[in-house]
């Protein structure tokens, strides 16, 4: 996903409606963050209200206006019910933008409907989705944060819709794969996993290797399919006085890693304990040990800068980009970015390796709230994101489709990305991302890891703190 700041798109036909609001900046980043809430007063500020003063005298006039009123009343609820108000934060540059503003085309000429599209930034939703769903001024359809901690707040909190019946009506669960629908359903509690629907994700995410083909063959380096060998081409870099990975400690890239080197020591077991709270997860066991050890040692050899407690993603992101570091552990939201900004070099991506699992998930789901006004158009322009040519759209322009046909995917570094994501899923690979278990644990993930690469806390210190802070904000959650 780009992080460049965009001017609100023009209306791609004469009956959709836009109406603009504050441009995205580093929306993932954001996301991860959360640092910074956006205000009731700037989401109000994105609407477009019109007032009207009439003043009318007489009771004759009184009657007859009563009558117009009525007559305009009538109107503007027919013209209500047919359309669809759609909120959503993506890029207009992004996959998922480009994907969805076909979907609006096909929807309008197939349902005669009007797409009314607010542009909101993900702060905005973020930030009053509680106060604003719970309104009269709720969107009959929008894309929201999967999570326990978002969409799972919202469902327990009764504010969105029970899809169930529209998943039987249109097969959403036969198109997408099992570990898909996790962060797609909620129990009472709010908690994913199981529970009825109450999303629909569009498109995928997963965390890969990012590597410069051009550094690795003048180095004579081959892909590495094991740890060892991993470690083998990064010590050689470092002998020619190159840190070979760009990382972050300040915000998520050192976290994924982190989770990323404990996967390679669990099963499916550990990823249910510590992301479904279906167990107590042992942060003195071999997993987190091995992560935490990992990363200390790693850092010790010079595969990891110290400067990277200070870096932000995209710093990281960034320097990969400008061929300072020749690899780069960090997400598929990338991939659009570097095929359009990294053209000075060669560059592929593999997954990690002696991993079955790796951090990832559903993107981020289509909700209606159950304030929703025209819940059937909702689940109808759904539908249409999920048919093979949108979804397509969405596979070759750098994003990963849940429910596409291969043989559509014509780009090729789009088809290595899809085909490392199909390979997650079909071992049921997908294993969510460190700082979901708890509201807080992403930044008490960053700060545990800048103290570890920092070398004022050691491996054993690091996982007492942050066995302990997991622990506290999982009980806040399960009781």
């Amino acid at each position: 996903m780009s992080n460049s700041v965009r001017q609100p798109p023009s209306p791609a036909s004469n009956s959709t409606e836009r109406i603009s609001a504050a441009p995205l900046s580093k929306r993932f980043d954001s996301l991860y963050a959360q640092h910074h809430a956006a205000s009731d007063a700037s989401l109000q500020g994105s609407r477009t209200v019109k007032k009207t003063k009439r003043s009318l005298a007489g009771i004759a006039v009184l009657g007859v206006s009563a009558l117009l009123l009525s007559g305009c009343s009538a109107g503007a609820s027919e013209a209500e019910s047919n359309t669809l108000k759609l909120w959503h934060f993506e890029s207009d540059t992004s996959a998922m933008g480009i994907a969805w503003e076909e979907a609006i085309k096909v929807f309008e000429e197939e349902t005669g409907a009007t797409v009314e599209f607010e542009e909101k930034s993900f702060e905005q939703i973020r930030s009053t989705a509680s106060q604003v769903l719970n309104s009269d001024e709720a969107p009959d359809i929008l894309e929201y944060n999967k999570g326990n901690a978002t969409a799972g707040l919202l469902a327990s909190q009764g504010l969105l819709t029970d899809l169930d019946d529209a998943y039987a009506e249109f097969g959403w669960d036969d198109a997408l794969a099992p570990s898909l629908q996790t962060t797609a359903r909620y129990d009472e509690d709010g908690i994913m996993g199981s529970g009825a629907f109450y999303g629909v994700p569009n498109y995928g995410e997963f965390v890969e290797v990012y590597y410069n083909k051009d550094m690795f063959a003048a180095a004579g380096l081959e892909v590495p399919t094991t740890v060892a060998e991993l470690e083998a081409v990064m010590a050689a870099f470092v002998d020619q006085g190159i840190t070979p990975l760009a990382e972050s400690a300040a915000e998520y890239p050192l976290g994924q890693l982190w989770y990323q080197l404990a996967l390679t020591q669990a099963d499916r077991g550990f990823v249910d304990d510590y992301q479904l709270y279906t167990g107590e997860v042992d942060w003195s066991g071999p997993e987190v040990s091995y992560a935490t050890e990992t990363i200390k040692d790693w850092t010790d050899a010079g595969y990891i800068s110290t400067d990277a407690s200070g870096f932000k993603a995209e710093d990281a992101g960034t320097a990969f980009i400008n061929g300072t570091y020749p690899i780069f552990y960090s997400g598929s939201w990338w991939h659009n970015r570097f095929t359009t900004e990294a053209t000075g070099f060669e560059w592929g991506t593999f997954l990690f390796p002696e991993a079955e699992m790796a951090p990832g998930s559903a993107g981020n789901m289509w909700v209606i709230p159950e304030k929703a006004k025209n819940k059937d158009l909702a689940t109808e322009f759904i539908d249409i994101t999920m048919r093979p040519e949108i979804q397509a759209l969405i596979g070759n322009n750098g994003g990963i489709p849940v429910a596409a046909n291969t043989e559509d995917i014509t780009d090729e570094k789009s088809q290595e990305l899809i085909g490392n994501f199909n390979t997650l899923t079909e071992r049921d690979g997908i294993a969510f991302y460190p700082d979901w278990p708890t509201a807080t644990f992403y930044d008490e993930l960053n700060a545990g890891l800048q103290e570890l690469i920092n070398g004022t806390k050691s491996p054993a210190d690091v996982n007492e703190q942050l066995g302990g802070q997991y622990q506290s904000g999982v009980e806040d959650i399960v009781g």
